[in-house]
């Protein structure tokens, strides 16, 4: 998501809460969108090297999400989805230069079949030494657009394959294409993994919620320093909490804990607004159409955000709260 005109409503602070960043693919230029040049990987670690952050295993963040414990304002977390093998030829050894540990979500159909942009099982399993092993799926589908039957097909069949080539039981989940509503996050989490993580950019504090961890991109073009103000608002979103059936945004209502009397509003498509909260509530009538089947919402105080996705979805019928 493009940061424009977010960074006139964030407060310049050195510190934000612990983060969560997500790469792609590295030095290869033919995916420019979802690519990160060696080049900028060595600056970003220099930065987090430079500026005393700290880079943690993604299980010691959800631990300490788990018990309840503060969450240290300088943790960064480093994931990797899809398994790409420019990880392993352009990246793997920058990782253990800096001794920067790292999660791989893998899309297990395309090292299943030995698609030839994906690593192999051997490549796998020499990273596992340094890395966590975490699930992104069989097939990677959009997964708004799967049945659950299929959905939970996917799992278990990408699970189980996980454990019989990597005797690995993935504590932790990513959607592909970072989709998903109540219906597939509700299904991911029948699964017992520990944690999902979201690609909504944002931050993690301790009042996160473990099956929807904010994650932020750092492929294409990106500004590292703008992404480590975040802060994680904590917000309660009564409204919308799915996407509306005629596609008309009628209204929004996110109830909050903040004191300030400003905020603002995104919504994809229709870009920022400035928003007046009353008592820490965003409550107020939008009637906008919402111009792509996949809509992002984020309401900011400062430069505490908070982010509600919603896609449009077929199989949806039943709409219960997981």
């Amino acid at each position: 998501m493009k940061t424009i005109l977010i960074s006139s409503l964030i407060a310049i602070t050195l510190w934000a809460d612990a983060h969560i960043f997500i790469y792609h693919r590295f030095g290869d230029d033919r995916y420019p969108a979802t690519n990160t040049t060696i080049e900028e990987l060595r600056r970003e670690f220099e930065y987090f090297k430079e500026n005393d952050y700290k880079v943690i295993p993604l299980n010691q963040l959800i631990s300490a999400l788990k018990n309840k414990e503060n969450i240290p304002n300088n943790w960064v977390v480093l994931t990797i989805d899809d398994n790409y093998k420019s990880f392993y030829t352009n990246a793997f050894e920058i990782f253990k230069e800096y001794n920067y540990p790292f999660s791989i979500f893998v899309y297990v159909e395309a090292t299943e079949k030995n698609y030839p942009d994906y690593l192999t099982w051997e490549q796998l399993k020499e990273i596992k030494e340094y890395g966590s092993i975490e699930f992104h799926s069989y097939a990677h589908n959009h997964m708004t657009e799967v049945s659950d039957e299929d959905l939970k097909k996917d799992f278990e069949k990408g699970l189980e394959i996980l454990k019989k080539e990597l005797n690995v039981v993935p504590k932790a989940f990513s959607y592909p294409y970072g989709e998903y509503n109540l219906r597939v996050q509700k299904i991911a989490k029948s699964y017992g993994f520990d944690a999902i993580i979201n690609q909504n950019m944002g931050a993690v504090s301790d009042f996160s919620n473990l099956y929807d961890l904010d994650r932020t991109a750092l492929v294409g073009k990106t500004d590292l320093k703008l992404y480590l103000r975040y802060k994680a608002l904590k917000a309660d979103w009564k409204e919308p909490v799915y996407f509306p059936k005629d596609g008309l945004l009628k209204s929004i209502h996110v109830t909050t804990d903040e004191e300030a009397q400003n905020g603002g509003v995104y919504i994809t498509g229709h870009g920022w607004q400035q928003a007046k909260l009353k008592d820490g509530d965003f409550e107020f009538k939008v009637d906008k159409k919402l111009i792509s089947k996949r809509s992002r919402i984020v309401i900011s105080v400062g430069n505490k955000i908070s982010t509600k996705l919603l896609i449009k979805d077929k199989h949806e019928a039943k709409r219960d709260l997981p």
